[in-house]
């Protein structure tokens, strides 16, 4: 499975009337916690890899613990990586578990995230702790074959509310938070 996201900064009140404008659903907001680890074997900042345990606390219903492994960038024109996720029924076993296998907590990225879905795509529009607002168009495709189609539509998507797709972010949050 692959990720294709494209990420820009952004006036979030602007772009979520323009979300309303062009029939996008709301899929609700969320807080987002994600701490990020550091492997004892390698180092995932040389490999472009992440691990991180999300702790997701929606407005209504059940918090939510997945873990997420995402491998390095495939290519040069967005955030597009492989990404393995699965649900996870206890975030602070899991912790123990990690750091007792030599894993240690790197860094914690806080974001505030309204969710929307329009034409097949996920739009995410994020107020990260320390780090600014910024837009995320993602989808997911099972080959390597569909990345292309996928990033073009992304673009649309972001051209469609009034963003430039040249404005793209390719660093992540824990990137743009830790910094240079």
């Amino acid at each position: 499975m692959y990720e294709v996201e494209v990420k820009v900064p952004a006036d979030l009140e602007a772009v979520r009337a323009r979300l309303d404008d062009r029939g996008a659903t709301s899929r609700g907001a969320v807080v987002q916690k994600d701490t990020y680890y550091d492997a004892p074997h390698r180092s995932f900042a040389d490999t472009d890899e992440a691990l991180r345990i999300r702790s997701e606390r929606p407005k209504t219903g059940d918090d939510k613990t997945r873990i997420t492994y995402k491998g390095p960038l495939i290519d040069d024109e967005s955030k597009t990586r492989e990404e393995i996720e699965t649900d996870v029924g206890d975030g602070e076993k899991l912790d123990a578990i990690l750091r007792n296998l030599g894993f240690e907590p790197a860094a914690t990225v806080r974001k505030e995230r309204d969710r929307y879905a329009l034409e097949g795509y996920a739009i995410t529009l994020d107020s990260v702790d320390d780090v600014g607002e910024y837009v995320e168009v993602e989808t997911e495709v099972e080959s390597e074959n569909e990345l292309e189609s996928a990033r073009e539509g992304a673009y649309a998507i972001l051209e469609g509310v009034g963003l430039d797709p040249d404005d793209q972010v390719r660093t992540s949050y824990l990137g743009l938070l830790l910094g240079p």
